[in-house]
C-alpha cells in the first residue's frame, strides 16, 4: 500500500517497532522527532495521512492546516484524545486512535508505583548503592487487608483490580457504567465517589480525560479523604489539580503520590532534560517531595504494548485507506469512539 504517511514525535522505538511491522502493510513513512503543533504543521504537505502522539498539539490550526493540504486521516497511537479540537475536526478529517495496546502494562506500573512508594525500594536501592544499610525511614505498612478505590473500570482497571485482590486488598470500584456481574464475580463494589474518598487507603486512576473527569482530584476531594491516603495516577495529567495536591502533601493529608502523568507534561516528558534548568515550578516542587514518585509517561512502554500500538495504528490507516468501517475512529458528535455500527461515519 503506497500511501505516504508522516509520523510525528517518533522516538527510536517508535520508529523500530512500526519498521518491523509495516513489513505485513507497506506504508511510505516518513519519521519526523518534532512534535506536531502550529509551527510544525507545515511539515505535513505532501502526506496521505499523520501519525501523532499523546503529547502533539492538534488545534484547530493544525486541522485546518492538514485538511488544506490533503491529509485525508489523522492516526493517534495512543488511547487518549483530549489533545485533538474535534469541533475543528468535524466532518472534515476522520481520527482514529488506539483504544487499548496492554491494559496488563500500565496496570502492572500502577501496581509497582504502589509497592515502590510503600516499601520506599527506590530509597533504599540509592541508599544502599552508597553503602548506606540503614532502614530507619524505610517504614511501610502491609496492603493486605487494605482497602483499594479503583476509579474507572475498563480494561487497564480491571487488570489492577485482579492484581489488587491478589495481594489481598479489599476494592471499591467507581465507573459511570458499572459492570455488576464483573463485580459479582470478583468480589468487588461499585460504590460512589464519595464513598471511595471517604474509605480508601489507596486511590488509582484509570478514567479517561473528559470536561467532567477534570481535576476529579482537587482540594475537596481530598479534604474528604483519609489521612495518608496514597494516590495514583497512570492515566491523565489533568484528572488531579496539581497545585491542589502539593498543598495536600505539605499537610500530610496526602501520604504519598504515585505519577505517571503530570497536567504540564509536554515539554518534559520523553524528553532527556537532565542538562537542563526545570523552569516549570510546579513540577520542580513536586520532585522535591520525598513521599512523591514520578515516572515519564512510561507505564504503557512494554514490548507487547509497542508491538500492538504499531500493529492497531496501521490497521486503522489501511482501514481508512481501504474505505471500510472504522472501528477505531473517534467522533466529535458521538463525543468520543463513533457509535454508528456501519461502514460509514454517523455524520
Amino acid at each position: 500500500m503506497n500511501k505516504k504517511i508522516a509520523f510525528f514525535d517518533t522516538k527510536p522505538y517508535d520508529k523500530k517497532s512500526f519498521i518491523e511491522v509495516n513489513k505485513d502493510f507497506g506504508f511510505d513513512i516518513t519519521y519526523f522527532e518534532t512534535h506536531l503543533n502550529a509551527q510544525t504543521a507545515p511539515l505535513s504537505g505532501n502526506f496521505d495521512g499523520v501519525c501523532a502522539f499523546v503529547n502533539d498539539n492538534i488545534d484547530s490550526t493544525v486541522i485546518n492546516h492538514l485538511v488544506e493540504h490533503g491529509v485525508q486521516v489523522l492516526g493517534l497511537r495512543c488511547a487518549g484524545y483530549n489533545n485533538v479540537d474535534f469541533k475543528a475536526a468535524y466532518n472534515k478529517i476522520s481520527v482514529v486512535r488506539v483504544p487499548a495496546y496492554s491494559p496488563y502494562a500500565v496496570a502492572e506500573h500502577a501496581a509497582a508505583l504502589m509497592l515502590a512508594l510503600n516499601r520506599k525500594t527506590h530509597k533504599a536501592y540509592n541508599r544502599t548503592r552508597d553503602g548506606n544499610f540503614s532502614i530507619n525511614g524505610l517504614l511501610g505498612f502491609d496492603m493486605h487487608g487494605k482497602t483499594a478505590g479503583v476509579l474507572g473500570t475498563g480494561k487497564i482497571g480491571k487488570c489492577l483490580i485482579a492484581i489488587l485482590k491478589g495481594f489481598g486488598l479489599n476494592v471499591l470500584a467507581f465507573d459511570l457504567y458499572t459492570d455488576e456481574e464483573y463485580a459479582k464475580e470478583t468480589g468487588i463494589s461499585y460504590v460512589s465517589l464519595e464513598e471511595i474518598y471517604k474509605q480508601a487507603d489507596i486511590i488509582s486512576l484509570h478514567c479517561p480525560l473528559t470536561k467532567d473527569t477534570e481535576h476529579l482530584i482537587d482540594a475537596k476531594a481530598i479534604d474528604s479523604m483519609k489521612k495518608g491516603v496514597m494516590i495514583i495516577n497512570t492515566s491523565r495529567g489533568k484528572l488531579i489539580n496539581t497545585k491542589d495536591l502539593i498543598s495536600s502533601l505539605k499537610s500530610g493529608k496526602v501520604g504519598s503520590a504515585g505519577l505517571d502523568v503530570y497536567e504540564e507534561e509536554s515539554e518534559y516528558f520523553f524528553e532527556d532534560k537532565s542538562t537542563e534548568m526545570i523552569t516549570d515550578d510546579t513540577l520542580a516542587r513536586l520532585l522535591t517531595f520525598p513521599n512523591v514518585l514520578i515516572s515519564s509517561h512510561q507505564a504503557f512502554f512494554t514490548r507487547e504494548a509497542l508491538h500492538n500500538i504499531a500493529l492497531t495504528t496501521l490497521n486503522n490507516f489501511k482501514e481508512f485507506f481501504d474505505g471500510g468501517y472504522l472501528e477505531n475512529e473517534v467522533c466529535y458528535k458521538c463525543d468520543g469512539p463513533c457509535l454508528k455500527k456501519q461502514k460509514k461515519r454517523c455524520f
